[in-house]
């Protein structure tokens, strides 16, 4: 019986198959490409069977290896956040009577709730890693050179908004520690000359950070970003695609034809490394997620600076030591880096590649490595610190909240402060 009903599986699934090769067109598998599963052009001509075959016998040059990773590791890193994201917002209330509580639901009541939230929180501190080591060896191999400008300016592009989506998401949680740095922030911002209070005042949507704050900062991270990455995703593909992958640091230029003929097959080699890290990193993920889970702190109260700021986003702890010890000139510094970032290849033209050749490059990626660097470790000893003085709680009428902002369950994550964990709810 079971072999009987394996055979008329197999014969359903065979006859599905050939119908779907003589009704499918080959445009379908732009989505398997856009993927990562495919890399090769689709050729729409064929039918769909033979359009796959041509595209998996597909070669890659000979240079492409684990070090061309960390693109890919970014993006596996970003769909994790979208589906944990949408998962999470099934159950968040982006409110400032129910915002912590419904945190606090999701972590003690919702099954795998907290496993849910602390995969994204994870996921939105790592992806910020990977895409500094991508940009990182971009940088160094000069892969920014023509004809490769204009996808060096999306992938600039593509970190301001995963940054800004660490940033809006910061705040979600609405507790104490997060409220706090979104509001020194920006009161740093007040600062700056001639624009710096309208800027404040456009980010917070009030004139301290209230509840409009964080409906701002919802709209922003759930509703406006997702459809801006995507779009920057697309295009950023597109050219990978259309370009190829830089050559080595050895070839000037593009690689000739005859040496991406004779590399490595897509498929297995390159798809079966792909598959290598994804499952490595998602393992990581988790493994980061079940033994180090972010804690929550206690419900927002504009009436009262917290004792300690404990920060729980790698990017948090970098701009609290900028604005500590370099004040609020940090945001023009770093306007001015990343302008200089995405002016460098119009300055940076000479086929030269080497980094010792690249005395301009040398300095700028130097200068930020330290900078960064520097900022982050003496943010991390600043995580038990509080707010800066300069933060001071103004006077605002705040009704009572007709919602409870308790726990709505005893918490499993209550512990004391763990490692970098991502800025979301």
């Amino acid at each position: 019986m079971v072999r009987s009903a394996l055979s008329s599986i197999g014969t359903a699934l065979s006859q599905t198959w050939r119908a779907v090769k003589a009704s499918t067109d080959a445009s379908v598998l732009a989505t398997a490409r856009f993927l990562g599963f495919l890399y090769g052009p689709i050729d729409r001509s064929l039918p769909v069977d033979q359009a796959l075959k041509k595209t998996l016998n597909y070669r890659l040059a000979p240079h492409v290896g684990w070090r061309h990773s960390f693109g890919g590791i970014a993006y596996l890193l970003f769909v994790i956040l979208v589906a944990t994201g949408v998962m999470l917002v099934f159950y968040y209330r982006p409110s400032p009577q129910e915002a912590h509580a419904s945190v606090q639901h999701i972590v003690s009541d919702v099954a795998f709730g907290w496993l849910v939230r602390d995969v994204h929180a994870w996921s939105a501190n790592l992806i910020v890693i990977a895409l500094l080591l991508h940009i990182g060896r971009v940088f160094l191999e000069a892969s920014y050179k023509p004809p490769r400008e204009t996808n060096w300016l999306i992938g600039l592009l593509l970190m301001v908004v995963v940054f800004l989506f660490g940033a809006s998401g910061y705040l979600l949680p609405w507790d104490q520690w997060s409220y706090w740095l979104v509001a020194e922030i920006t009161h740093a911002m007040e600062s700056l000359p001639m624009f710096g209070a309208t800027m404040a005042e456009a980010v917070r949507g009030d004139e301290v950070v209230s509840g409009a704050t964080l409906s701002r900062f919802f709209a922003l991270h759930v509703v406006l970003l997702p459809w801006v990455a995507a779009a920057l995703l697309v295009y950023h593909f597109t050219l990978v695609r259309r370009r190829g992958i830089a050559p080595p640091m050895g070839v000037p230029g593009d690689a000739p034809k005859d040496v991406v003929g004779s590399g490595i097959p897509f498929f297995p080699d390159h798809l079966l490394r792909s598959l290598i890290v994804s499952a490595l990193v998602i393992a990581v993920v988790i493994t980061l997620a079940a033994f180090f889970p972010r804690p929550v702190g206690d419900p927002a109260d504009i009436s009262t600076v917290p004792d300690s700021l404990v920060t729980t986003w790698l990017l948090a702890d970098v701009a609290r030591a900028l604005i500590r010890y370099v004040g609020p000139w940090l945001f023009i510094a770093l306007v001015a880096l990343l302008g200089g970032l995405v002016v460098l290849p119009l300055f940076d033209r000479r086929p030269a590649r080497q980094l010792r050749d690249r005395r301009i490059a040398l300095l700028l990626g130097a200068g930020f490595v330290l900078i960064f660097a520097a900022a982050w470790y003496a943010g991390r000893q600043m995580r038990d610190t509080p707010p800066s003085i300069a933060v001071e709680p103004r006077a605002v009428a705040v009704e009572p909240s007709p919602i409870s902002t308790e726990p709505l369950g005893p918490s499993p994550i209550r512990p004391a402060p763990s490692a970098d964990e991502g800025g979301v709810p």
